[in-house]
């Protein structure tokens, strides 16, 4: 027992494939016949299939699979539709958005149009996806946690492209596709608007990000710790007390000097996870519409000192006065 560790020795349960619960009135048939994998059993569940989409998912899948093409397409034409340097440069390409002389209006194709259209089909199809979230939540009695989530990951994703390009009236203040120039547009956004680490919504953003990590590192190593007395399947340890829940119980009231329950620590996870997207849409929001420089902000609010006053004041030469016997 004592040389039991769960994180390496992953049981693989072997059975009776499950073809899930009946879906109600209205829906798509699921497809596929399930199969069980042994390696698919090492990451998680080792059972594949059957596949459910539905039209809401189907739509989602084909506007999702346009926008990435667009996209791929627009990258490897700047390689000369070279494969071969599609891929060693695939981390600096880009497919940039419109010049800020264009604007709010549509440019030509090649001037930033393919990248509104490829918006356009990645927003259809994220907004696709949460409508599905939200029907598969209520066909199955959930909560709504699940949508509210998405919510928040997909209110991020409309400032950054679409609530504060129009607010600040171009589409060129839009984030680029790619991922080395995505960065360099993080970078340079933060130094135009005067160092972003001193806008209070970006502080509380990484705050519930950082604290996400360790929440769900904790819950994570928790369950695992505790899984040779079965502690992941919780619906058995809710009411079987005195062995993994009991036991997990009592080393975080150790730990931290209250108790956290399987389901409380959940609740501290969603909305920290929620938090990190939902205050950084503010921050970024906010960036350039209202604040212009976040350090002369902070200055002004007292939240950073102003740099100090090394060298003594400079005056400008032409205003001083000439020395005698000397022409002006």
């Amino acid at each position: 027992m004592a040389q039991y560790q769960n994180l390496f020795t992953t049981v693989n349960a072997v059975g009776p494939v499950s073809h899930g619960v009946e879906l109600g009135h209205g829906n798509s048939p699921r497809t596929g016949q399930p199969l069980l994998n042994y390696w698919l059993g090492k990451l998680g569940n080792a059972q594949l299939g059957p596949i459910y989409l539905g039209g809401l998912g189907l739509a989602s899948l084909i506007f999702g699979t346009l926008a990435i093409n667009i996209i791929g397409f627009n990258m490897l034409a700047q390689v000369n539709w070279d494969p071969i340097q599609f891929i060693r440069q695939l981390f600096w390409l880009a497919l940039e958005p419109p010049p800020p002389q264009y604007g709010l209006s549509l440019p030509p194709m090649n001037q930033g149009g393919w990248y509104l259209l490829s918006s356009l089909f990645l927003l259809i199809s994220v907004m696709l996806w949460f409508a599905r979230t939200w029907r598969r939540a209520r066909e199955l009695g959930l909560g709504m946690h699940i949508p509210y989530a998405f919510m928040s990951a997909i209110w991020l994703f409309l400032v950054l492209g679409l609530f504060r390009p129009v607010l600040m009236g171009s589409w060129g203040e839009a984030v680029p596709y790619g991922i080395f120039p995505h960065l360099d547009w993080t970078a340079a956004f933060s130094l135009r608007y005067g160092n972003l680490f001193y806008n209070p919504f970006h502080a509380l953003s990484i705050a519930f990000l950082y604290g996400s990590v360790l929440l769900f590192a904790m819950h994570g190593a928790t369950i695992l710790a505790v899984g040779r007395y079965g502690g992941e399947r919780e619906i058995e340890q809710i009411v079987d007390r005195g062995t993994a829940s009991e036991r997990a119980a009592l080393f975080w009231r150790w730990t931290m000097g209250f108790n956290a329950t399987m389901e409380s620590i959940h609740r501290w996870a969603w909305w920290f996870a929620v938090l990190t997207t939902l205050t950084g849409g503010i921050g970024i929001l906010l960036t350039g519409t209202v604040v212009d420089n976040w350090y002369l902000w902070a200055v002004k609010h007292g939240v950073a000192p102003p740099y100090p006053d090394v060298f003594p004041a400079v005056s400008d030469p032409a205003l001083q006065a000439a020395p005698s016997g000397v022409k002006p």
